[in-house]
């Protein structure tokens, strides 16, 4: 059965530390993950999704958005396919 899985970019920011909001190892995150960088590794991965307004509890005042994406394996899996799917930063 599929879940709503709700990803932020924060996730995925080699800036943060765990207990900041990141949820992926360092070494599959990125510095300065954007909506727009989460949006690309999204289709890059092959995985449906939607973009919802809104922002992750500790950031409330960014309104960053979110990706809202139907997921019917561990949210540790979706983590781990999107983080391997985002651009190198240049």
């Amino acid at each position: 059965m599929e879940k709503d899985r709700i990803l932020y970019p924060c996730y995925f920011n080699a800036a943060l530390e765990r207990r900041q909001g990141r949820r992926v190892p360092l070494g599959l995150a990125q510095k300065g993950v954007t909506m727009q960088d989460l949006e690309r590794a999204l289709k890059r991965a092959g995985i449906r999704f939607r973009i919802e307004p809104g922002s992750h509890p500790s950031y409330w005042y960014r309104r960053d958005g979110r990706a809202v994406i139907a997921w019917s394996e561990s949210k540790e899996t979706l983590l781990r396919r999107v983080a391997a799917a985002l651009e190198p930063k240049k």
